[in-house]
């Protein structure tokens, strides 16, 4: 589907921040907490595939290739 454009490090710091803001879900009130979990959700997302469609669309490339 997508080609990597994500480095391990990159993969890491955004399935951290996700789950962070998943469990942010339960422990807020009001609209917030929906925003939390969507974004959350995204960022799990995009980490489990080692793909981000803005960086793609940005020329940004953070995956080390094997030359």
């Amino acid at each position: 589907m997508f080609s990597k454009n994500m480095g391990q490090t990159d993969r890491l710091i955004r399935a951290i921040v996700g789950v962070v803001l998943v469990i942010a879900f339960f422990m807020i009130a009001g609209s917030l907490k929906w925003l939390a979990l969507i974004v959350g959700i995204v960022m799990l997302a995009t980490s489990a595939m080692g793909s981000c469609p803005p960086y793609a669309l940005l020329g940004i490339n953070t995956c080390k290739t094997k030359s």
